[in-house]
This record gives structure tokens, C-alpha cells and sequence, in this order.
């Protein structure tokens, strides 16, 4: 096992970039272990998972004692997420006995959703404009239609956590951001992305800790970093330009993706 350090120092940087933007805990973590510790596809995603799981526990605790989260709007992405979640971790169980085919499956699938990922930070602005737009159409002019796209949209992140766990953060965000250009403000729309998100990598955490894809000790090291980063970040008063934080983390996650491609 690596220096307990590094994985403390890991956990405490993408803890903080949680608490500050909402973005991180599986796009950043997952291939760190994959590719910083040397952890398999499948125990990369379980172990992450996990430390997800528990660091969007305390950053929802944290934005939940404020009023920040719109839990409206929680509720719907939640009925299409966790199915989906849950139908990913029976295909988990079903193929447990081929972990090459779990392990291709899986870098597969990171790789495109953290591509996605990074286009979701780099066109936060563009996604507003968007749904500012189709606010006004007949599309998403009604309560019914944002209704059916929140919950559409929930099981499509709900598949890409439990299969990868990426995607809750960034493609998170940009689905708030297009759906709800109104409703939410960008401290509301972090917290209420990292709300939904809670379940979703707690469900899928106990799936993949049944099936043996978590590892303890890393996750014990990476949470003692990662609560009191996620803490100080969603607490802090003077925080780094929001662009700033966007562009490194999406250029993180293009050149991650660029790497997973070519494997």
C-alpha cells in the first residue's frame, strides 16, 4: 500500500474542490486511485464511491444547516438516479466473476463521462443561456415537463455514478444549470447537486462494498483528509475565482479521459 500520506493529501485537495464547486469526488478521485495507487477499475470506483459517499455526507450536512438546498428539486433527480444505480450494481453482481469485462466496462465509460465532464465545467455559462432559452418554449415551459426531464436526467447520472462514479458533480451541475436557470443561485446549485448525490454514492457504495470493490485502509486515509477539507471549503469565506477552479479541474479531467482512450 502507498504512503498513508499521499492518500491523505488526496483526500483533503478533492474534498476541498467539493465543498467549493460541487465538482471532483469521483471525476478526480477514480483515477487517482487508478492511476496514482495502482487500484483495479472496479476497486477504484467501490473505494471512491465510498469516500464520496461520506465526504457529500458532511458537505450536505453542512449546506443543509444553512437552507441551501432545493430538496424539491432533489426529490425528482432521486427517482430517476436511484433505480438506475441499483439496475447498474445487479449488472455488477451478475458479471462479478469477470473482472476483465468489468474493468474494459469501466474505463470505457469513465473515459467518455469525464469528457463530458469537462465540456459540463468549461460551458457552465453557455448551459445558462440554454435554459434561460428553453425556459421560455413550450419544452420546459411547464412544471410537468421539468418534472419528467429532472427525473430522465437523474437516471442518466444515476448509471454513470454507479458505473463509474463520475459524473454526479459536473454533469450534475450542468444539468441544474440548463434545467433551472432561475431557481437556483450558484451557492444553491452546488449544494443542492451535492444533495442529490449523497444518496446516489451511498446506494451504490453499499452495492460495491458487498461485491469486495472497496479498500479500508485507503479509504480510512482518504477520509481523514477529505472531511476537514470538504468542511473548511463549504465554510470558507475568501475562496479562489470560480473560473479558475472550473478550468483546472477541466482540464484534469480532458487529459484523464485522453489517457483512458488511448489505453
Amino acid at each position: 500500500m502507498s504512503s498513508p500520506i499521499l492518500y491523505v493529501l488526496c483526500g483533503f485537495t478533492v474534498g476541498a474542490l467539493v465543498g467549493l464547486t460541487g465538482v471532483g469526488g469521483g471525476s478526480l478521485m477514480t483515477p487517482i486511485l487508478m492511476f496514482g495507487f495502482g487500484q483495479t477499475s472496479a476497486m477504484a470506483v467501490g473505494t471512491d464511491l465510498m469516500f464520496s459517499a461520506s465526504t457529500k455526507l458532511v458537505a450536505t450536512a453542512s449546506f443543509g444547516v444553512s437552507r441551501r438546498v432545493d430538496w424539491r428539486i432533489v426529490g425528482r433527480l432521486v427517482l430517476g438516479s436511484v433505480p438506475a444505480a441499483g439496475a447498474v450494481i445487479l449488472w455488477f453482481w451478475m458479471n462479478d466473476r469477470a473482472p476483465r469485462v468489468e474493468d474494459h466496462v469501466i474505463s470505457q465509460c469513465l473515459a467518455v463521462i469525464l469528457a463530458l465532464a469537462a465540456a459540463a465545467v468549461l460551458t457552465q455559462s453557455q448551459l445558462r443561456r440554454l435554459g434561460l432559452h428553453l425556459a421560455a418554449a413550450w419544452l420546459t415551459g411547464t412544471e410537468r415537463h421539468k418534472v419528467l426531464l429532472t427525473v430522465v436526467a437523474g437516471g442518466l447520472l444515476g448509471f454513470g455514478v454507479a458505473m463509474t462514479s463520475a459524473g454526479a458533480g459536473a454533469l450534475g451541475v450542468a444539468v441544474l444549470v440548463a434545467l433551472y436557470p432561475l431557481r437556483l443561485t450558484s451557492d444553491r446549485l452546488v449544494a443542492t447537486d451535492i444533495a442529490h448525490a449523497l444518496p446516489v454514492t451511498a446506494i451504490a457504495a453499499v452495492g460495491h462494498a458487498v461485491l469486495g470493490h472497496v479498500d479500508l485502509r485507503a479509504l480510512a486515509c482518504l477520509l481523514v483528509g477529505s472531511i476537514p477539507g470538504v468542511l473548511m471549503a463549504t465554510r470558507a469565506v475568501i475562496r479562489l475565482p470560480h473560473q479558475l477552479t472550473r478550468g483546472l479541474i477541466a482540464l484534469t479531467l480532458a487529459l484523464v479521459s485522453f489517457r483512458l482512450f488511448t489505453e
